[in-house]
């Protein structure tokens, strides 16, 4: 029987790495964690959640300040907005929570962790810095960076990515933002909100493509409304730069004779992502290799049943607590030996622009495509008290319900929507119903009342049907109405 060094090798010190090395080494398994960059967190915490969120943050509070007068406050004086100074801010979150992600921490633990750029040399053994390390198992996760479109020029270009947008110290006076998804429009409005004139750039006919259109109209509203100039169905198909200002040439796709040229003083690529997969050896090891990212089964498991694939590198959901949860599962199925398997139907996400939009199970497009019939059922926040008391009426909860009453899915563009999404995860995922939903008590005033009234709609029209009324008036002697409108007599 082969001896190996360590009973669990993972590359990538990201969310997924972090959740499965934590895991690993509690359980007993002697773990090693390599990571490439200089610290540990990923994407997320130095390029991706944590900066966008706290910069978001900031520009939230700016277009706050803007609105003082809604509130009946007196008129706030906006002056221009010290980019350095809002990065400076990021940079200290990022530096707060890297305390969490140290390598003192997951040492205290029990998972050693090494810094370096690793290499397969062979389906158990790794080399890094010269130094070849075995383990009986391994969990690549190593992520993915930002996918660069190939149009003419872009590549002599200064362009931004997620990468470099957190590094900038001077705010631009144009942005053009290529991609309308959800970095793109976060990114998007934020910049907006602290003071740049925003044009995005989307080569699909809606924006945030995934989720129904009723949704993503509600968002191009609202960010149309704060001034970004949204284009979408456009493809950019040159870039160019003259002396300080970058010229995108863009034509519709309707009309691909109808260019034009659009002109900022920055752009920000936002077009997708790339698996990090070159330098590990993979190809020649036999690990199968797509576009897309490594093909895993439900179990995390590549073709090569030892070696794993967890988070961004394996193409499935690009999303923080989705590749932590992928690592979980690649835990239990290495290290615990239980044939545990990832169920996505339970996974929500939320894209945290204002309004937020956050979603769980089945959406209208989804259920289309899969042949599902369902029911929709929705409430608009301007229905619900705490959201007008908060200056916040914008939006709707939209429930899909299965011809039996069975819930299917949840979708909410609103505030909090990332917080009020996961009422319905737990729904989901503990079968629970719509009944019981309906039923429980919910605090007043909250936003989060919307959820049971909208699962209250699904039972009213039987609830409170001319049939029903009929019976109790039969049963119980009712008199009817007391009162009705001038009119509709």
């Amino acid at each position: 029987m082969a001896v190996f060094d360590y009973d669990l090798g993972i590359i990538g010190g990201g969310a997924a790495g972090l959740t499965a090395a934590a895991g690993s080494a509690q359980f007993g398994a002697k773990t090693i964690l390599i990571e490439k960059a200089e610290k540990l967190g990923g994407d997320c915490l130095h390029y991706g959640c944590v900066p966008s969120k706290t910069l978001i943050r900031t520009a939230t509070l700016r277009a706050q300040m803007g609105r003082s007068t809604e509130f009946g406050l007196p008129a706030c004086a906006l002056p221009p907005v010290d980019l350095g100074a809002v990065m400076d801010r990021v940079r200290s979150v990022i530096e707060r929570i890297q305390h969490h992600d140290s390598p003192e921490r997951f040492c205290s633990l029990g998972a050693e962790v090494r810094f370096g750029s690793p290499s397969f040399v062979d389906d158990n053994v790794v080399a890094v810095e010269g130094e070849r390390l075995s383990a009986r198992t391994w969990i690549i996760a190593t992520g993915s960076r930002p996918a660069v479109p190939p149009i003419e020029g872009i590549r002599d270009v200064p362009y931004w990515t997620n990468e470099t947008v957190f590094s900038q110290t001077e705010l631009p006076a144009r942005l053009i933002v290529l991609g309308g998804g959800p970095i793109g429009l976060e990114l998007s409005q934020a910049f907006s909100r602290l003071g740049s004139q925003v044009t995005v750039v989307e080569f699909m006919d809606q924006i945030l493509g995934p989720e129904d259109a009723d949704l993503a109209a509600i968002i191009r509203d609202r960010l149309e409304s704060e001034g970004v100039i949204i284009h979408t169905a456009t493809k950019a198909v040159k870039a160019e730069s003259r002396a300080s200002v970058i010229g995108l040439t863009v034509v519709p796709r309707s009309d691909e004779k109808a260019s034009r040229v659009l002109e900022a003083d920055a752009l920000l690529i936002a077009t997708g992502r790339r698996p990090n997969t070159e330098g590990l050896g993979l190809d020649q090891l036999g690990v199968v290799l797509t576009p897309r990212g490594i093909p895993v089964d439900s179990r995390m498991r590549t073709n090569i049943r030892h070696i794993f694939a967890c988070g961004d590198v394996n193409g499935q959901y690009p999303f923080t607590h989705v590749a932590g949860y992928e690592g979980s599962i690649a835990l239990s199925n290495a290290i615990l030996r239980l044939p545990r398997k990832a169920d996505y139907a339970r996974a929500g996400w939320c894209t945290y622009t204002d309004p937020e939009v956050a979603s769980v199970g089945l959406n209208e497009k989804r259920a289309r495509k899969e042949g599902i019939e369902y029911r929709v059922f929705e409430e608009a926040f301007d229905g619900n008290d705490r959201a007008l008391a908060e200056g916040a009426p914008s939006g709707k909860i939209k429930l899909l319900v299965g011809t039996k009453g069975r819930l299917l899915g949840c979708q909410i563009v609103g505030p909090r929507a990332g917080e009020l999404i996961h009422e319905w995860v737990v729904a989901l995922a503990g079968g629970v119903k719509l009944s019981t939903m309906a039923g429980a008590v919910h605090v007043y005033p909250t936003l989060s009342e919307i959820s049971k009234r909208v699962a209250g709609d699904v039972f009213a029209a039987k609830i409170f049907s001319e049939r029903t009324k009929g019976v109790l008036r039969l049963l119980f002697s009712l008199k009817g109405r007391a009162c009705t409108p001038h009119g509709e007599e």
